[in-house]
């Protein structure tokens, strides 16, 4: 249940920092170095969530299929 509740908590926050970043880059432009600085913590939270669930995607059912 934890894991799902993780899971959860790490979307909601890359939901954030995705809408911070697209309001701040309509007011301020793409290009502005705090524009950049969210796009690079999205990033990172992007990367956690890749790493952390599709890997455990993939080993899910490489194990199904070697069954």
């Amino acid at each position: 249940m934890k894991s799902k509740l993780d899971k959860k908590a790490l979307m909601v926050r890359i939901d954030i920092k995705r809408k911070d970043m697209y309001r701040k880059a309509k007011k301020l432009g793409l290009s502005h170095p705090l524009v950049v600085s969210i796009s690079q913590e999205l990033d990172q939270l992007l990367n956690r969530y890749q790493e952390k669930y599709n890997n455990q995607n993939i080993n899910s059912l490489k194990n199904r299929l070697v069954s």
